[in-house]
């Protein structure tokens, strides 16, 4: 379009879902169901962290990022896409897909952070044990978790806040959810700066946190093969490997989607596929593998429904303690 349109009262369409009238309801129920399955998961592993202090350690602290990244991504995502879903309207404004883009970014950026924070931490307890104290001191996993949080707010922020403009020229987002590159094509003016700056931001994320990760993971396999202990070497090279593929599949997923939009020739239904399924898949697996899947996790679950004690077995446990008196 060749008018400009005032981003304050201006309606941006998303791509259309091409759903079907007969399976509209389907559709809605699975993102509803969907959507509260991500929360519960990652509600639980919150919630066991928090009350548990048990899991008072380096390892869970930093674990309880991930699921506050989970749900920031999933809550950005899903109720926009149910609702317009129910009611077959894929308009939104400009300053609400602004927020769903810098949630959606904070979400993945946090995500990538933690993972990689996570993989430092189990690098200094199995190849440095003796200096785990030290380097993971309350102190010092603060200062991590600070870091972390300040360093995700200011880059995707000001990543954000370079397309944050008066004037748009288009009103239509290529995308069944806003993001950074579509708000990009929205711009009327020059977008060199925000080209580069998100190219570094790329780099620094798809790049640098990849070689961290892929570092450590690596230096824990080999140290652990190393060692004689059969039992913890296949549990760690079990844990590790595990670990290792959901990162790269997450790295690899994102890093696509961001190529595919500077791309045009790029298949777009996959481009819009991938990037769904960065928002759905991560959030339900990451509690999954990162914590349920956890032996100390498991252990320290919160039980929602009291466990009932028969009479017959109360009788006993009573008895027993009689017994043990006298």
């Amino acid at each position: 379009m060749d008018s400009n349109f005032s981003i304050y009262t201006t309606s941006l369409t998303l791509e259309s879902l091409d759903i079907p009238p007969s399976n509209i309801f389907p559709a809605f129920i699975f993102g509803a169901v969907t959507y509260c399955t991500i929360l519960f998961l990652n509600m639980t592993v919150l919630l066991t962290i928090a009350v548990n202090r048990k899991l008072y350690k380096p390892m869970y602290i930093l674990l309880f990022n991930l699921p506050l990244s989970d749900m920031m991504g999933a809550s950005a995502f899903f109720p926009q896409l149910v609702s317009s879903i129910l009611s077959q309207n894929r308009s939104i404004t400009y300053s609400a897909c602004f927020v769903q883009a810098l949630l959606t970014h904070l979400y993945g950026a946090g995500a990538f952070l933690t993972l990689s924070a996570m993989a430092y931490d189990r690098y200094i307890a199995i190849c440095c044990p003796l200096k785990y104290n030290t380097l993971m001191s309350p102190n010092n996993l603060l200062k991590i978790i600070i870091i972390m949080w300040i360093l995700n707010f200011t880059l995707i922020g000001s990543l954000l806040a370079l397309n944050y403009r008066k004037e748009i020229c288009r009103t239509q987002i290529v995308d069944i959810f806003c993001n950074n590159p579509s708000l990009m094509k929205l711009v009327c003016e020059d977008t060199k700066l925000n080209n580069y700056y998100g190219l570094f931001i790329t780099a620094f994320f798809e790049g640098l946190l990849l070689v961290i990760v892929v570092f450590t993971y690596i230096q824990i396999l080999i140290t652990v093969i190393s060692k004689r202990q059969s039992d913890a070497k296949s549990k760690a090279i079990q844990t590790c490997g595990t670990h290792l593929i959901v990162f790269l599949c997450f790295e690899f997923n994102t890093l696509f989607i961001f190529i595919a939009h500077r791309f045009e020739s790029a298949p777009q239904n996959l481009r819009r596929a991938l990037g769904a399924s960065a928002l759905i898949f991560p959030p339900i697996l990451n509690p999954l593998i990162y914590g349920l899947k956890t032996k100390e996790i498991r252990q320290n679950l919160i039980l929602f429904f009291p466990k009932k004690v028969s009479p017959t077995k109360q009788k006993n446990k009573l008895s027993k303690v009689k017994r043990q008196l006298q």
